[in-house]
């Protein structure tokens, strides 16, 4: 072997033994999963179907109820309002969370929504006109690339400026509202930390007892079924856990609405979440 040869192989071989040993430094295991099939009186109580997954940031885990749903789109319905307003804010369309759009006098189904409001009580009683307003005054061009850069589902903006994410084709998975949720509380979505630290607190619905709930709702219609969601976090003094719960169901009864919230506490209730 002539010398030119010799130094190629000796090169090759360091290249690979350090490949090999990055690769060992580097291997981080898998998280934890445990699976909860009994979850589904919870489910059942309501006549509903779902699934609901909770990942338990300090010991690495995640807890699930239905797997197999967790990696299916659906819809994200008002939960894009989380997304909605980090975009809104980093393009300057709202220089901040007071800013008040007038009521346009079109009477809707909620009284709360029939006034003038700003981003804050608007992501509170998930005033539909105002973040269709804010789509819309983001544009087009501007979603659809935040929304590639955000990693947010499958970023699909069809449907209108206006309505790709309640009847457009705008969907994402309970894992992907997990992760996303991650991203945001940790900052590392493509947005700025005072975008990120304003829907941070815009998203506080309790915060009592050394611990803080923040969530968002959605509810919307994809095919020929109902779909719900409760997704969130909460901040204990010494861990994080991210949770999310989407139902569906071929008849929206009355307490379809009722039940998002309803399983997703009883299930954290179980879980002893607040209590350890």
């Amino acid at each position: 072997m002539n010398t030119k040869s010799s130094m190629k192989s000796i090169k090759l071989y360091s290249l690979v033994t350090f490949l090999i040993v990055a690769s060992l430094y580097s291997f981080k295991p898998l998280p934890r999963k445990i699976i909860r099939d009994d979850f589904k009186k919870f489910y059942d109580k309501y006549k509903v179907q779902g699934s609901f997954m909770m990942y338990d940031q300090k010991n690495d885990q995640y807890t699930i109820y239905n797997e197999a749903q967790t990696s299916v789109p659906f819809t994200p319905a008002s939960t894009f309002k989380i997304c909605n307003s980090l975009v809104s804010l980093e393009t300057r369309v709202v220089k901040d969370e007071h800013v008040v759009f007038k009521w346009d006098g079109k009477e809707r189904m909620l009284p709360v929504w029939n006034k003038d409001t700003d981003m804050k009580n608007a992501f509170k009683n998930s005033t539909v006109w105002y973040y269709q307003e804010l789509a819309r005054r983001v544009g087009e061009e501007r979603m659809k690339n935040w929304l590639h850069k955000a990693k947010y589902g499958n970023a699909d903006i069809e449907g209108g400026i206006d309505a790709f994410w309640l009847s457009g084709k705008l969907r994402i998975t309970p894992n992907e509202q997990i992760d996303f949720l991650r991203r945001l509380h940790d900052n590392k979505l493509p947005f700025s930390k005072r975008s990120m630290d304003i829907v941070k607190d815009i998203m506080i619905a309790k915060d009592t007892l050394g611990a803080v709930l923040r969530v968002k709702t959605g509810s919307g219609k994809q095919d020929q079924q109902y779909v719900g969601w409760y997704v969130g976090y909460i901040t204990t003094k010494d861990n994080v856990y991210y949770f999310s719960n989407c139902i569906q169901s071929t008849d929206k009864n009355p307490d379809f609405g009722k039940a998002r919230l309803d399983i997703a506490n009883d299930i954290i209730e179980e879980l002893k979440v607040l209590k350890k």
